[in-house]
């Protein structure tokens, strides 16, 4: 006995991946079955088979297939070896019907087609079921690129204990699911369902006549302490996918509303030179995603800087529509004194309900940009120089003649001076002449512009703010030490005035870091190293001017 149970633990060790099969059969567990209901198909070979299983591949145009599972037992009686190989795979009806599972073929050996019907559910079965799944496209019809939000409703009556929801499918399309899926409860003829709830956003990519595929759900619930498969199926969704106009113009935006609305900070419409004025831009659309909403870029403006920040992009759901909106923020800063009109901004946008262009605008605006009242204007002011000799023509007056001198085209009486005018008149020019002697004589030295007066109060908050890598104290003391180099003039004329293009660009990269949310960032100790190059450089060049001069 012993050695009889060796021999056969030999054979079936050794000899059994050689086995041939003796027959391969195929049955389903249900027939009919309900459209939408899973029924479980089985092949089975009489023998053990390795490396080899069935092709299934012609039943995915007919059903809904899941994956195939794979199992083997070998069983030994009185010193008999016998083994079986079984397939097993969910199969779904979506339709009414009555198809044909073919045969299959393993290791040469072929199985039987089977008949298969399907029935509809009736109206009465179809009032009491427990479980069921609805979908609904919104809008129904759509645009190539244009989003439509598909909503996929499961229905439970009992008590769920696991299961599957398919996705939705849908050939030349993008399908994405939209957040996560909701739980809630409905009450559906005087029954209450715990209702699953899943949103997708399937957006088209080709115009023609498409079908949706509706989702599966295929899982187990509690029914009288047992365990019961169920499945459910929702109807398929035909949709027309119209194409692109051919008169459109620009980039494509399907929509049902555009809007474009601002914010500005702050509030007035007047504003002071340096002050940054932020303008948020915000660009709603329903039915596209936030992918395709066009950036905004702002005109160029002579006077006013601008530092674009970047854009934020949201997408939501609601009321069936998919929502998506664009804020993008624009950091202004006047450079100048005036009035300044900001050109309208457009949008072209394809309206999806009428089937026309439109557009959607803000309008143009206008601000007054003021002087700083802490930088008052200049003075008019002539340097000191000779007075000319009158003119004997009488009909011109040169650029720095003095307040006493004769008026344009005013005639001179030379023949009428007596002896006491002339001496009055000589004693004018010796006075004249001393005063500018002694002026000359006691002259410290030759004065320095106001351009090139040291400010070592605001120097070393510089030097300070620049160890500590402070941007925004480091600009202040900045434009204290302009206020105090050149008061009467602004910050911009007292950095043109130093003329050095370098430190113009590292100061234009400093504003950008503290208007915007620029990546780019400012070396506060080169433009330290640069400012007082520039100041030196200038000062040295103001007194060698004033030399010639005198």
């Amino acid at each position: 006995m012993v050695i009889r149970l060796l021999i056969s633990v030999f054979l079936l060790l050794f000899l059994h991946p050689s086995m041939a099969i003796d027959t391969l059969t195929a049955s389903v567990d249900k027939n009919p079955v309900l459209v939408g209901e899973y029924f479980t198909l089985t092949i089975e070979a009489d023998g053990k088979v390795s490396g080899e299983q069935p092709d299934t591949s012609a039943l995915s145009a007919q059903f809904v297939t899941g994956p195939i599972s794979v199992g083997s037992r070998t069983s030994i009686i009185n010193g008999s070896m016998s083994s079986q190989t079984t397939w097993q795979m969910q199969v779904l009806a979506r339709k009414p019907g009555t198809f044909t599972i073919p045969a299959f073929e393993v290791a040469g050996k072929r199985s039987e087609a089977i008949q298969l019907k399907v029935v509809p559910r009736g109206d009465e079965q179809q009032q009491q079921k427990d479980i069921f799944v609805t979908a609904e496209l919104t809008p129904s019809n759509l645009y190539v690129q244009q989003a439509g939000l598909y909503t996929v409703k499961l229905y439970l009556g009992k008590d769920l204990l696991d299961g599957q929801l398919s996705a939705p499918q849908m050939s030349d399309a993008q399908i994405s699911q939209m957040g996560k899926q909701q739980e809630d409860y409905e009450v559906v003829d005087g029954r209450r369902y715990m209702v699953i709830t899943r949103e997708y956003l399937i957006q088209p990519q080709k115009s023609g006549d498409y079908t949706i595929t509706a989702p599966v759900f295929n899982g187990q619930v509690r029914e009288n302490y047992r365990r019961m498969a169920v499945s459910a199926i929702a109807e398929d969704t035909q949709l027309e996918v119209k194409p692109i106009p051919d008169t459109y113009q620009g980039a494509w935006l399907p929509s049902e509303l555009v809007n474009l609305s601002e914010e500005w900070q702050p509030a007035d419409e007047s504003v002071t030179v340096g002050t940054p004025i932020t303008r948020t831009i915000t660009l709603t659309a329903l039915g596209v995603t936030q992918e395709q909403l066009p950036d905004i870029e702002l005109d160029t403006i002579s006077g006013i800087r601008s530092y674009p920040d970047e854009s934020d992009r949201n997408q939501l759901s609601r009321d069936g529509r998919v929502i998506s909106q664009l804020v993008s923020s624009h950091a202004l800063v006047p450079q100048k004194p005036g009035t300044y009109t900001l050109p309208e901004v457009k949008i072209p946008w394809f309206n999806t309900v009428i089937n026309k262009v439109n557009y959607a605008t803000l309008p143009a605006r206008t601000i007054t940009v003021t002087a700083d009242p802490n930088q008052p204007l200049a003075p008019i002011t002539a340097p000191v120089s000779p007075i000319a000799p009158e003119n004997p023509q009488g009909n011109t007056e040169q650029p720095n003649q003095r307040a006493q001198s004769l008026p344009v085209n005013t005639p001179v009486e030379t023949a009428s001076k007596t002896l006491i005018d002339w001496i009055v008149m000589g004693a004018g020019y010796v006075l004249w002449l001393l005063t500018l002697a002694i002026w000359w004589f006691k002259k410290p030295q030759a004065p320095q512009p106001k351009t090139s007066a040291k400010a070592p109060d605001s120097m070393i908050a510089l030097k300070a703010a620049a160890k500590q890598h402070n941007a925004h104290e480091f600009y202040q003391a900045l434009r204290a030490l302009a206020k105090k180099q050149a008061p009467t003039l602004g910050f911009d004329a007292w950095l043109a005035q130093l003329n050095s293009p370098e430190l113009s660009d590292e100061i234009a990269k400093l504003q950008a870091s503290l208007y915007s949310e620029s990546t780019h960032s400012a070396d506060l100790t080169q433009i330290y190293q640069l400012l007082q190059t520039a100041i030196k450089k200038h000062a040295a060049q103001d007194s060698a001017h004033l030399t010639q001069l005198y």
